[in-house]
């Protein structure tokens, strides 16, 4: 969902009492978009289970900063082990 334009991007205000202070700055809210002076830091955002880190890069400007530490695992079907090794010879 796009945010009206005359609003303005959402940026906390904890992120810039932080940013001078620390190398890791711990960032719980998701919908902060990345704006040009925050390129080159390292956060720490929550996904709802861990914290990842990521580095913002230029890629990544107007992009929310939930849009990179995914909430979700990838699903994938697990394997069935086929039983080859047991032998019909133990059958009467």
């Amino acid at each position: 969902m796009i945010r009206i334009t005359w609003k303005g991007p959402y940026i906390s205000e904890n992120i810039y009492y932080n940013i001078f202070d620390k190398k890791e700055i711990l960032q719980s809210s998701r919908n902060v978009i990345v704006t040009p002076n925050l390129v080159g830091f390292n956060f720490l955002i929550h996904n709802g289970k861990n914290l990842l880190k990521i580095k913002i890069t230029e890629e990544m400007l107007g992009h929310k900063l939930g849009e990179f530490s995914f909430s979700r695992k990838k699903f994938s079907y697990k394997k069935k082990e086929s039983n080859g090794s047991k032998s019909k010879s133990n059958c009467f």
